[in-house]
């Protein structure tokens, strides 16, 4: 049986969390097969990272909706991919974000 993409778009916005005035990463987009699919396909076009998380895309896709503060339990991964993205080319061209599929 084929697996079915996954993919989850996480960066930073403007808005502070309310408790500690700290920008905290959200969630930009996610969906699974042919959404999934499209959102890789922008992303690519776009020049965002992508990144290879399954575990993460999945554990987004169910706790997160688009717009929504990733989760606590996501801090810690999504951290590590966010700065690995802000070490590249990416971060110099104003491309924060990273698709992880």
């Amino acid at each position: 049986m084929k697996k079915r993409k996954i993919a989850s778009a996480i960066g930073y916005t403007k808005i502070e969390t309310a408790q500690s005035g700290q920008r905290a990463p959200v969630l930009l987009a996610s969906g699974r097969g042919r959404e999934a699919e499209r959102i890789i396909e922008i992303a690519k076009e776009e020049g965002i990272a992508i990144i290879e998380d399954t575990a993460l895309a999945v554990l987004l896709d169910k706790s997160a909706k688009p717009g929504d503060f990733i989760p606590v339990q996501c801090w810690e991964a999504a951290a590590k991919a966010l700065t690995f993205v802000m070490k590249t080319e990416n971060a110099k061209k104003g491309k924060h974000g990273v698709l992880v599929t």
